[in-house]
């Protein structure tokens, strides 16, 4: 007899829940025999009659063509084919088609359906592929639906691998009541102590958010796996429990290339690269090799330190490993190299990429863009188009940010016209925040304000920021206070926009409104972000924080730091003390600007470099006005390219001038 299912869809993902639930609640009671093979356990891998095999093919000709099926038209085809030669009757046949349209990229999950109820006589096998599609598509509350329908309706018996694919599909629901329904349905047929299960489990409840609920079901487990740890770990890190993931990473009897991965990956995505880095060294004196993933997340870190000699080192790895050029990988070493500054090292590598999808064409623009060569990220961004690849929004920031940072203001106007009109996309945020940013570079004020009075979206800090920014290069008090005000309420524990407002009361001498600030900061418990500059040497990232002495060499780099300043003096420097915002003298004001972060890194640079070197800094803050005053000197006094990457751009300093064109 044909199994006829039909899924019922609901719009009220709650009303589905609920039915789901009740019918879970039926089903908890009843119990089913283990679907296994004669003389194994739950633990071993199965082998299911349905692994393709020469002889299979040879007897069925026809499924070659699924290896190069590529449609679901040709797959019609096929199947018709299979249906008026009788062959689709046979359970390999009807399951490899079945498998195509469910699994395959180009397939169709209600045809696969479709095709499962045309099935005699389904096996578990079948019906796993079908969950498995649902699991993973975007209704993957679908899969469960599906699997009460066939115990209900069918003789169809669960085995090893259909618990895990219901887990799978609670965790992208994600839906607690249903993952413990499932949880107990398990225990009901047995299966509570088989180790690839219960490390659904524990995925389940972290996926959930429940991680003590994880942590329970990990603590009862008999034994563990290598899959096991690494989930735990992986929980941790998705629940924010990122010190409780490096104690258990710890405790981990044995390490596998994963648990390097899932860990290092942990410290990326929480901003801790330094230490990221440490962990990547520790892999190494392992003897462990890295995966993709891996070498994606040093670069990552790498890109945010600014540390170049580490980013060659995994290139130069990679080639002498042999380690296949993924787009994924070729994408993080153009990131890498355009956010420390070497955008022609870049291109070489976006140019040597034998395939390009438009993340790559997107991060090779967007590196042009921040290192000022505006009309080279134009022409790629021509060239992109000839290769006929359809950009994204992430493309139009790169483009965006080129014009304003280039000063083209009528293509930065025709980009962001042809967003809607030309690629049907909708701009957000950041291309507000690119246009006003457009607009103030250019000191049209009046424009940059009216864009964002005109968004038909609220906007957001970064939007306000920009115009903040431009009211404080061009002036404007007035504004600058009502935009900083309004910035006050949307972020008010972050210290960055008391400082610009400072900034701009300062410049208008209304000093007492700056102590009013200084004060709203104390009582509400916000701290002033210390400024930190990092230049990597050899390899080794040092690390400065302004005003710090906890470097090994800072006695030497402090004295030449005042041989420097002294210099400095002598070709006409003064600093500009209007930059500290506390009541202290100007010899101390002196002092205080003399010890800002860069300052150190550059003096230390000096002092480790080789005469004419450039010299290469990333800043966590904007840089201040007399750091970039003096930064343009120093390259003119002692002949070198000084390249600073701060929280807004890259500054590339030459011969006493700075790329930015002194709008920052």
């Amino acid at each position: 007899m044909k199994l006829k299912l039909k899924i019922s869809k609901c719009t009220e993902t709650d009303e589905v829940q609920k039915t789901v639930l009740a019918a879970m609640s039926l089903l908890s009671t009843k119990t089913f025999p283990l679907l296994l093979p004669q003389n194994s356990s739950p633990k071993q891998k199965q082998n299911y009659p349905w692994i393709p095999t020469p002889k299979l093919l040879s007897k069925y000709p026809l499924l070659e063509q699924l290896s190069s099926c590529n449609s679901m038209k040709q797959l019609c085809q096929i199947h018709a084919q299979t249906i008026t030669t009788g062959i689709f009757r046979d359970n390999f046949v009807a399951s490899r088609i079945l498998s195509f349209a469910a699994l395959s990229p180009s397939g169709s999950i209600p045809y696969a359906h479709f095709l499962f109820s045309s099935i005699c006589q389904p096996d578990v096998f079948t019906a796993n592929t079908l969950i498995r599609a649902y699991a993973f598509s975007f209704n993957p509350i679908d899969a469960i639906l599906f699997y009460i329908y066939i115990l209900e309706y069918s003789n169809i018996k669960p085995d090893v691998h259909t618990i895990p694919l219901l887990l799978k599909a609670c965790s992208e629901v994600p839906s607690v009541p249903l993952g413990k329904a499932i949880h107990c349905h398990m225990f009901k047929l047995g299966w509570s102590s088989v180790v690839s299960i219960l490390n659904f489990l524990v995925q389940m409840y972290a996926s959930c958010g429940l991680i003590d609920s994880a942590k329970l079901v990990f603590d009862k487990m008999i034994e563990y796996d290598d899959a096991s740890w690494n989930i735990m770990i992986g929980g941790y890190l998705k629940c924010g429990y990122f010190e409780s993931a490096c104690e258990m990473f710890d405790k981990m009897p044995e390490r596998n290339v994963v648990s390097w991965s899932v860990i290092i990956n942990g410290y990326v995505q929480n901003s801790r690269f330094k230490e990221g880095l440490e962990v990547f060294q520790d892999m190494l004196v392992e003897k462990v090799e890295p995966n993709e993933s891996i070498l994606v997340n040093v670069l990552s870190a790498s890109a945010h330190l600014g540390a170049l000699e580490l980013g060659k080192w995994i290139e130069m790895y990679m080639r002498n490993k042999s380690v296949r050029f993924t787009v994924r990988l070729g994408t993080a070493l153009i990131d890498m190299y355009s956010k420390c500054g070497c955008v022609d090292t870049a291109l070489r590598v976006f140019n040597e990429m034998k395939e390009k999808n438009v993340l790559a064409w997107s991060a090779m623009i967007g590196g042009l863009a921040i290192n000022g060569r505006g009309k080279d990220a134009l022409e790629l961004f021509s060239r992109m188009q000839m290769h006929r690849v359809k950009p994204n929004e992430v493309t139009f920031i790169g483009i965006l940010t080129a014009c304003s940072h280039s000063g083209m203001v009528s293509e930065g106007i025709s980009y962001f016209d042809s967003m809607e009109k030309v690629y049907r996309l909708k701009p957000n945020n950041h291309h507000y925040c690119c246009m006003v940013d457009l607009y103030g570079r250019a000191g049209l004020l009046d424009d940059a304000e009216n864009v964002v009075k005109k968004m038909p979206i609220k906007p957001n800090s970064a939007v306000l920021g920009a115009l903040l920014n431009a009211c404080r290069i061009h002036k404007n008090f007035e504004l600058g206070e009502q935009v900083g005000r309004q910035l006050l309420e949307l972020e008010p524990n972050y210290s960055g926009r008391y400082v610009l407002l400072s900034n701009i009361y300062a410049a208008s001498g209304k000093w007492n409104h700056v102590a009013e600030l200084r004060k709203m900061m104390r009582e509400r418990g916000v701290s002033k972000l210390p400024g930190s500059s990092y230049i990597d040497l050899g390899g080794i990232v040092h690390e400065f924080i302004a005003g710090g002495n906890s470097h090994p060499d800072s006695e030497q780099i402090y004295a030449k730091l005042s041989e420097m300043t002294e210099r400095l003096k002598e070709w006409g420097y003064k600093p500009i003390t209007g930059q500290v915002l506390i009541d202290m003298d100007e010899e101390e004001k002196e002092t205080a600007l003399c010890h800002h972060s860069e300052k150190l890194a550059i003096a230390f640079g000096v002092i480790n470099t080789d005469p004419g070197a450039t010299i290469r800094i990333t800043k966590n803050l904007r840089v201040c006005v007399d750091c970039h005053s003096a930064t343009k000197l120093i390259t003119k006094i002692y002949n070198r390219e000084i390249v600073v990457r701060d929280r807004c751009r890259f500054h590339h300093f030459k011969d006493g001038s700075c790329s930015c064109m002194d709008f920052w």
